[in-house]
């Protein structure tokens, strides 16, 4: 299956090593991959902030890159992913009328990572193996805006060797919400220290989530905290092999 890889500016920038295992895990289950370079940020931290109507042209870049094929388009994130699955109401606002229809067919094409493996793919046993126990953190915009709960979970209790830990208030919100981390720095610290406080009654070996930013909020906090807990990214769980 043709796929084009939509890399997400944390993951371009802050780690790396998700965009790569995500391409690699990709192709290891049968997928070639596009990535087209005119690709640019979603506009995601513009939209939040309140400026949306400042990001128009980065999301019309984006639309105009991905209407070359018609391929399905494949992200480590859901936050950006939710952001663009937006993108016709957007144009509507601010009367963008012929950009509507076009962004509706590009983000129809666009899927979480794990809901492309489970769900298109039919996979749920990619063969990974990572031995220890877990903590799963489903980030608000997988599991909240765009319904994505049980394709994670799915993936990660195939992966041998690996057990998955409840904590309390598994669902609440890391805190970091992108900018609201920023402008609610003191909410936002008192959210992820509680979250850290729930990760540690368990005492799990790793901490597994499908958002870069959420992962970066959380791993932030335990290593301020001194805990010794290892942060992954689905992805990278996912290419783990046994020996």
């Amino acid at each position: 299956m043709n796929v084009n890889f939509y890399v997400t500016c944390i993951a371009d920038v802050v780690k790396a090593g998700v965009a790569k295992n995500t391409v690699l895990l990709l192709e290891k289950l049968g997928c070639n991959i596009t990535f087209l370079e005119k690709q640019g940020c979603c506009g995601q931290p513009a939209i939040n902030s309140g400026y949306a109507k400042q990001a128009i042209p980065g999301m019309k870049n984006l639309v105009e890159t991905f209407e070359v094929n018609d391929y399905p388009i494949v992200a480590p994130a859901g936050s950006c992913i939710s952001a663009i699955k937006n993108y016709p109401e957007y144009f509507e606002r601010f009367g963008e009328t012929e950009w509507v229809e076009r962004s509706r067919k590009v983000a129809a094409r666009f899927y979480d990572l794990t809901d492309f493996i489970v769900n298109q793919l039919g996979v749920t046993n990619v063969g990974a193996q990572l031995t220890g126990k877990a903590v799963y953190h489903p980030s608000c915009s997988l599991s909240r805006k765009l319904g994505i709960v049980n394709e994670p979970i799915a993936l990660l209790q195939q992966v041998k060797g690996l057990e998955l830990l409840p904590i309390q208030n598994q669902q609440t919100c890391c805190g970091f919400g992108g900018t609201f981390s920023v402008k609610m720095a003191e909410i936002s610290g008192e959210m992820v220290s509680e979250k850290v406080e729930h990760i540690d009654e368990v005492k799990p070996d790793y901490l597994i989530g499908a958002d870069v930013s959420c992962l970066m909020n959380i791993g932030g906090r335990l290593s301020r905290e001194g805990k010794p807990v290892k942060v992954m990214h689905i992805a990278e769980v996912l290419m783990q092999e046994g020996n």
